[in-house]
């Protein structure tokens, strides 16, 4: 089963004569050496010419390549296999098994005329700051799992089916290729404290205990919903009677993002035009590990919905934070007050601008007033949307807003006015 990845084979290819190495990261599993090993390389071949002569592979994994984790040793390889005439593609995978495996990387931009990319997926590579190991000279291409969209191309199912299986196993390579709900589960069930957070515990040599395990399983619990360190702490002291401090779960939770499993959105004021420091959201990355540390219990739509969304937007290269709108307004007695209300995400992508709410259904007019009313307290002239899950024709009602069906959304890049 082949898994399209038109998207990031195109970041991929956009990025060649920049000068720098090519990064490839991502959450483990996500199909960072299939896409550049096989759909990558591939399309270097059948379509740009490109023949074994100038496309360097090596797998630092393999048993077969262990002298070349030697740095010296493996720069002496490749040297040899680069010719002096026409661009060459280098392609490593696991080079964090090499040491100082920057200093050989950059070494190899002297040649000019070659293209560098790698992949890494252990505890040493799998790091938002990967990049800064290269000295400003590391372009970084960030592969997320498989997205709704690509999702569909590969079952061909009924829209409603791949949704609602989608948003219960998620988009791992691995388990989307399954058949089998009984194997998905397994599978999921089986990589995260296998491999996951043990990769975690391993960088930053954390002693065995549930403290880390137990964090991960609350904030699974509370997707959607706002917290910090301290509201954690809390919730450790009183439910699982433990002592764990603030200060600890701030590591936790930064751990957790730096390998990419989780991700934070943080409150931005949007009348202030600010960034309101705590509390904040966390996303899961994938929706299937987040089912599966629950044991597929906790499935309520709306959390999982708006999940999907957050990720949807990220993929498509949108910084994305939770709005509020501070309000004044009067009680019934006629007593001033001021109240905040709440825009589920603000998404940034270069000079434009969306606010967005999500509602699963909107299932009457009291329903509808309530997701439109923090969208009409925004009184600039960005755009405004309301996605659902009802099957409604994408139009912009009288107050210009724009009401979009969820599948329009996930499967259209160009439905949303953000560029």
């Amino acid at each position: 089963m082949e898994i399209k990845r038109d998207k990031l084979l195109g970041e991929l290819l956009a990025a060649r004569g920049n000068g720098m190495v090519k990064i490839v990261t991502g959450i483990r599993r996500s199909g960072k050496s299939y896409l550049l090993f096989k759909l990558f390389a591939e399309h270097l071949k059948r379509h740009e010419g490109i023949t074994d002569r100038h496309l360097v592979t090596l797998a630092l994994d393999d048993r077969r390549n262990k002298e070349y984790r030697d740095p010296d040793r493996l720069l002496e390889y490749l040297d040899a296999r680069i010719p002096r005439r026409g661009k060459t593609y280098v392609l490593l995978d696991e080079v964090q098994m090499v040491e100082d495996f920057a200093d050989v990387l950059n070494s190899l931009l002297h040649y000019g005329q070659v293209e560098v990319y790698v992949t890494g997926s252990n505890s040493k590579f799998l790091s938002k700051d990967v990049v800064t190991t290269f000295r400003g000279r590391g372009h970084e291409i960030h592969v997320t799992p498989v997205s709704f969209s690509e999702y569909v191309q590969v079952h061909g199912q009924a829209q409603d089916q791949a949704l609602l299986e989608y948003m219960t196993y998620g988009g791992l390579p691995q388990a989307v290729a399954m058949e089998r709900a009984s194997d998905k589960r397994k599978y999921l069930n089986s990589i995260f404290a296998n491999t996951y957070l043990k990769d975690i515990r391993e960088r930053y040599k954390i002693k065995s205990g549930s403290d880390l395990e137990d964090l991960v399983n609350v904030i699974a619990s509370g997707i959607g919903g706002l917290t910090n360190p301290t509201r954690l702490e809390n919730t450790f002291a009183s439910v699982k009677k433990s002592n764990v401090s603030a200060v600890t779960i701030k590591r936790y939770l930064d751990m957790l993002e730096d390998a990419f499993l989780i991700e934070k959105a943080s409150r931005f004021d949007i009348k202030g035009k600010r960034y309101i420091g705590s509390p904040c959201k966390y996303y899961f990355t994938d929706l299937g590990l987040r089912n599966a540390l629950l044991n597929f219990r906790q499935f309520e739509e709306t959390h999982l919905m708006e999940n999907l969304l957050y990720n949807e937007l990220r993929r498509r290269g949108a910084s994305v934070d939770v709005g509020v709108c501070p309000l004044n307004t009067k009680d019934a007695q006629g007593t001033s007050r001021r109240i905040s209300l709440e825009v589920d995400f603000v998404c940034n992508l270069g000079h434009s601008r969306v606010y967005i709410q999500s509602a699963y259904h909107l299932a009457n007019s009291r329903k509808l007033e309530q997701e439109l009313r923090p969208l009409l307290s925004i009184k600039d002239a960005f755009a405004k949307v309301v996605i659902t899950m009802d099957r409604i024709p994408r139009h912009y009602d009288e107050n210009g807003v724009l009401m979009l069906n969820l599948y329009d959304f996930l499967l259209d890049e160009s439905a949303l006015p953000l560029e």
